[in-house]
Parts: structure tokens; C-alpha cells; sequence
């Protein structure tokens, strides 16, 4: 029976591979420090008896014992809330992270797919994004320990490709949005869920004409698979991501009206370096995974908003 590692794992992408993975059949261990992860994401999953859970920091040099087959080195801060209070320990967890994973692979012969972001393409010249697009990012704004510090994991996980031989894969993952996601996370889709079910102003960045395109968790998580599982694909980079693209002005109108809202939208300027578009171009995916996204964006955003009004009747 194959093994898998999940970093990351108590988080919201990371629990839900935790999930697909065990319903594929895997043994599965997660590690998270709880940073910003949470057991809750994993409780119904303890007691299991192929899955494994180990609370430890990716930044410290990492030992499994045992086989493991694949890792999956999804530990990161990943909204800006996060990732702009935990400035230097981002830049750690996908620098140090990303180089204890990759060696913990290399010792154990296991495949390895990283989280990168469709944030390493920066506020993009090009529309859509493609992989074969280098980017357009300020390596000093305040976005940087993010978007510089995954950009340094794609080239550290590529030097193990060609160094070590080491079967990498690297998905570039656009706006995930699902259950599982925090209320305070920062994002756009949370944040607006949870305004407009509490009836309170429902806050857009800048004019609110910026893009983003937005994809269900469930179709992400089996885009992630497919990338992880096929063989032959050592060294590829794949963009996930739905390419329906929202202006975000629209996405909150659309939560207001499917939450039965009566919320005011009111704007605030825009965040240094906030990028103006973002749909990712997915043609290698489909191509190599035979991959496209299936839940629609009000399809998702029900699901989403029945989530956190359970979660707010519970506070």
C-alpha cells in the first residue's frame, strides 16, 4: 500500500487531500505545526487506522521512518493576512520547508509535488497566464515574501529534478474557495460570506473592476491527484486553476444576492501590489491530465455559504 506525506495537511487545501487520498485507498500521513491549520480540519479523520498525524515544523530538518511513496509539501501561509503577519517564517517554510521535503524525497526514492501559487506570475503583462510565462513581480513589495519565496521553491525543486534526479512536479495553484477555509483567512470569498451572512458592509478593495477566477476546493484536489498519481510527468509545471474570470465587484454582488443579504458593498483603496487580473490558462492540464474544472462558481458559492452559516450558528 502506497504512502503518502502531506505538509500542510491540517489546512484547507491539505485536509482535503488528506480526504481524497484516503478514499483512494493511501496510507497517509499529515504534519502541520497549526500555524495557521487547525485540528479541526482533521478530526474526523484521527482513530483512522491509515492515517497518521504528526504536529512538527517544516522548517526543522525532517525524519519519517518508514517508506513513504509521494509527498506532498503543502505547508505555507497562504492569504495575505497570514503571510504578512508571518513574514519571515513564509519565506522559511518555502525555503527551509521546501529543502527538508525535497531531501526527506530524495532519501526515501518518493515522488514530490510542491504548492506553488499563481502568485509567482506577479501583477501579470500577460492574460491569460500560461506556464510558460515568467512573471511580473516586485521582489521588494510587500507581496514578496510570498511571491519570491515560492518562486525560490519551484527553482530549489527543479535543481533536485536535475541534480538528484528526484520526480518533481509543481502545481500553480489560482483562487482556491471551499468549505474548510477560515473566517478571518483575509481572502476575498470568505470574507465577503461572512459580511454578508452577518448583514454587515461588504468591503472591495480599490473600484472592484480587478479580476480573479476562482475554483471549487473539490476540483482542485482532484487536479492535484491527477498531477501527483500519472506517471511521466517528472519535472512538469501545471497551472490549477477554474479560468472563468470574475471581476471582484461581481463576486461580491453574487454572494450577496445567493446569501439573501442585504449588506451595503462599500470600497476601500487597494493593497500595494494587489494584481489588476488573474486566470490561469489551462491547456497543459487538460492536455497532460485530461483535467478541467467541473463545480460552477454559484455551485460552489452555495456550498461555501451553507458551510460558514453552519460554522457562525456554532459560534
Amino acid at each position: 500500500m502506497a504512502t503518502v506525506l502531506i505538509t500542510g495537511g491540517a489546512g484547507f487545501l491539505g485536509s482535503h487531500l488528506c480526504d481524497r487520498f484516503l478514499a483512494e485507498g493511501w496510507e497517509v500521513i499529515a504534519m502541520d505545526s497549526f500555524l495557521t491549520g487547525t485540528p479541526d480540519n482533521l478530526a474526523h479523520l484521527f482513530g483512522q487506522s491509515r492515517f497518521r498525524f504528526i504536529k512538527y515544523d517544516v522548517t526543522q530538518y525532517i525524519f519519517v521512518p518508514g517508506p513513504i511513496d509521494l509527498v506532498l509539501h503543502f505547508a505555507c501561509p497562504a492569504s495575505p493576512v497570514d503571510y504578512l503577519r508571518y513574514k519571515i517564517h513564509t519565506m522559511k517554510v518555502d525555503s527551509l520547508g521546501t529543502l527538508h521535503t525535497l531531501g526527506l524525497a530524495k532519501a526515501k526514492g518518493a515522488r514530490y509535488l510542491l504548492a506553488s501559487t499563481s502568485e509567482i506570475y506577479g501583477d501579470p503583462e500577460v492574460h491569460p497566464q500560461p506556464e510558460t510565462y515568467w512573471g511580473h513581480v516586485n521582489p521588494i513589495g510587500p507581496r514578496s515574501v510570498y511571491d519570491e519565496a515560492k518562486r525560490f521553491s519551484e527553482a530549489l525543486s527543479m535543481a533536485y529534478y536535475h541534480t538528484h534526479g528526484v520526480d518533481v512536479r509543481i502545481a500553480r495553484i489560482f483562487n482556491v474557495y471551499g468549505e474548510r477555509m477560515r473566517m478571518n483567512d483575509g481572502r476575498a470569498i470568505p470574507t465577503f460570506i461572512v459580511q454578508a451572512l452577518r448583514q454587515e458592509p461588504i468591503t472591495v478593495y480599490g473600484d472592484g473592476t480587478q479580476t480573479r477566477s476562482f475554483c471549487e476546493v473539490s476540483d482542485l484536489v482532484d487536479g492535484v491527484y491527477r498531477l501527483a498519481t500519472r506517471p511521466g510527468l517528472a519535472g512538469e509545471v501545471v497551472n490549477l486553476g477554474n479560468p472563468e474570470e470574475y471581476t471582484i465587484i461581481e463576486l461580491a454582488q453574487t454572494v450577496k444576492q445567493l446569501a439573501g443579504s442585504s449588506s451595503k458593498i462599500v470600497f476601500q483603496p487597494l493593497p500595494a501590489d494587489d494584481p489588476k487580473r488573474r486566470r490561469p490558462d489551462i491547456a497543459k492540464a487538460e492536455r497532460l491530465l485530461g483535467w478541467q474544472p467541473v463545480v460552477g462558481l454559484r455551485e460552489g458559492l452555495e456550498r461555501t455559504i451553507a458551510y460558514f452559516r453552519r460554522k457562525l450558528e456554532e459560534t
